[in-house]
């Protein structure tokens, strides 16, 4: 457990169970919350935060990625896609991305699945994959699953949710509509998977200490330039209504991470994607911060 700058390893808390993980509180998070509130108070067995290293506060067994759910996000890739050919202007193409969005948000949220074994940590090093060309940011409020859920409502949705976490959803722009996705759809798989793409954390901050997802500021710099800098209040379908949705598709499991889209000013719309050398530092209010490395992965040798 993290306070401020402190750290209390929970791990021989014998209230809590005794967990080696963080899945294991998630398990039983109406039980831990009130035990996990009484030690934050307590002045023993604290060690200085900074001589750890910084892991991801959560291994979910199941990812939830909402998509093109920012309004002004929205609008600005349908621009920067835009290649002119249809003779249409970008103003015009701006005019009627905007109308297509019109009563956007009582439709179901566009929603896929990521993998596990892309998260890192919040301040690892995201390595580019060397056969990758278009290496782009998203930076994301992420809910966390507190218990088991099927079918609630929205009304019910931020209920579920143990807390929140910051999520940079990477992206290899290239592969989305490339290869087998011009002609079977969007290859979500394949441009969102590569190991180290989920920067996660750096904690995961309970739920009654954020009382209201719909009003955080996201903001990401890439070599100290504000890139992305925009509220939650621009989602096109709120936070309940997304976990309603997956929990209408899926059961959610404790500890498993929804994500609820990425505001404006994405690398594609700035005309400027990831290279080796460049640093993310990216935050969402009340949440922390992450710093992210690029560093170029090595092309293995041939066969």
């Amino acid at each position: 457990m993290v306070a401020r700058d402190r750290a209390l390893d929970l791990s021989e808390v014998a209230e809590l169970g005794a967990p080696s993980r963080t899945v294991d509180l998630l398990d039983r998070w109406q039980e831990s919350l009130p035990v996990l509130e009484t030690l934050a108070a307590s002045t023993q067995g604290w060690v200085p935060l900074g001589g750890l290293q910084v892991h991801s506060p959560v291994e979910p067994r199941q990812i939830f990625q909402a998509g093109a759910n920012y309004r002004t996000h929205v609008i600005e890739i349908a621009a920067a896609q835009h290649d002119g050919s249809d003779g249409r202007t970008v103003e015009q193409v701006r005019a009627d991305a905007a109308a297509r969005l019109d009563g956007r948000g009582r439709q179901p949220p566009f929603v896929f699945q990521g993998l596990p074994s892309a998260i890192c940590g919040a301040f690892d090093d995201v390595v580019l994959p060397y056969d990758g060309t278009q290496p782009d940011w998203e930076l994301e409020l992420a809910a966390v699953i507190g218990r088991l859920a099927r079918r609630v409502t929205p009304d019910e949705a931020l209920g579920v949710v143990a807390g929140w976490t910051i999520v940079n959803d990477l992206t290899l722009r290239e592969r989305v509509f490339g290869a087998n996705g011009g002609r079977m759809g969007a290859d979500w798989v394949s441009a969102k998977n590569s190991p180290t793409f989920l920067p996660t954390g750096p904690v995961l901050v309970p739920r009654a200490a954020v009382p209201d997802p719909g009003d955080l500021q996201i903001t990401l710099r890439l070599n100290a330039q504000v890139m992305q800098d925009q509220s939650t209040k621009d989602m096109l379908v709120d936070v309940a209504r997304i976990l309603a949705h997956c929990s209408s598709v899926a059961t959610l499991l404790p500890g498993d991470l929804v994500l609820t889209g990425s505001p404006a000013g994405n690398g594609l719309a700035h005309g400027r994607l990831l290279r080796e050398g460049d640093v993310m530092d990216a935050q969402i209010t009340g949440l922390g911060a992450q710093r992210n490395r690029c560093v170029r992965e090595e092309r293995p040798a041939p066969r």
